[in-house]
């Protein structure tokens, strides 16, 4: 893991999303392409099954939902507050804000555990599984015991982004939340 974060400066990346129910049903299921690059920023663009984008442009969220027509927007902090964007994206040092566990190897990749410092978290534990210093899966665990998976694929690391592919521009016809 710390030569996969040492190494990264940004990312692209096709993902699958799956969120379980605490009976590890599944609950959703979602595809798209993830983007992000250091410090601060990233991106989820979802395509299927409902269109919707996400964006940290370095101080707010933006959570663009077309079939609503609405904006949701809150703090950048309070929003990654326990999360692993929190250490992809930001500066700091992953065992600041959480305590790692090297799990071993399992499946062909080599797993680590992050459990959240701060108890207010969204996350009471993160998994992520790592082979050839890339990121390939990344499985969180909330309170309430659901869980959402990410499979990464077609990984490119340190892409050169074009400038303002991290600028939200809400449109005019879409209401606006603050959170």
């Amino acid at each position: 893991m710390d030569v996969f974060l040492n190494e990264l400066q940004s990312l692209q990346a096709r993902f699958e999303q799956s969120v379980l129910d605490p009976q590890q049903r599944q609950a959703a299921r979602s595809q798209g392409i993830f983007s992000m690059q250091r410090p601060d920023l990233f991106r989820w663009d979802y395509s299927e099954p409902d269109k919707q984008q996400i964006v940290a442009d370095g101080r707010q969220i933006w959570l663009l939902d077309p079939e609503l027509e609405q904006v949701s927007v809150q703090t950048q902090d309070t929003a990654l507050k326990g999360t692993p964007a929190q250490f992809l994206i930001g500066g700091d040092p992953v065992a600041k804000h959480f305590e790692v566990i090297d799990i071993g190897d399992s499946q062909g990749f080599a797993w680590v555990e992050l459990i959240p410092r701060d108890k207010e978290s969204q996350f009471v534990r993160v998994l992520l599984a790592f082979s050839d210093n890339q990121l390939h899966r990344m499985e969180m665990t909330d309170a309430f015991g659901q869980i959402t998976r990410f499979q990464f694929y077609d990984i490119k690391q340190n892409p050169v982004f074009e400038r303002g592919f991290f600028v939200f521009t809400r449109p005019d016809a879409f209401d606006l939340y603050q959170q």
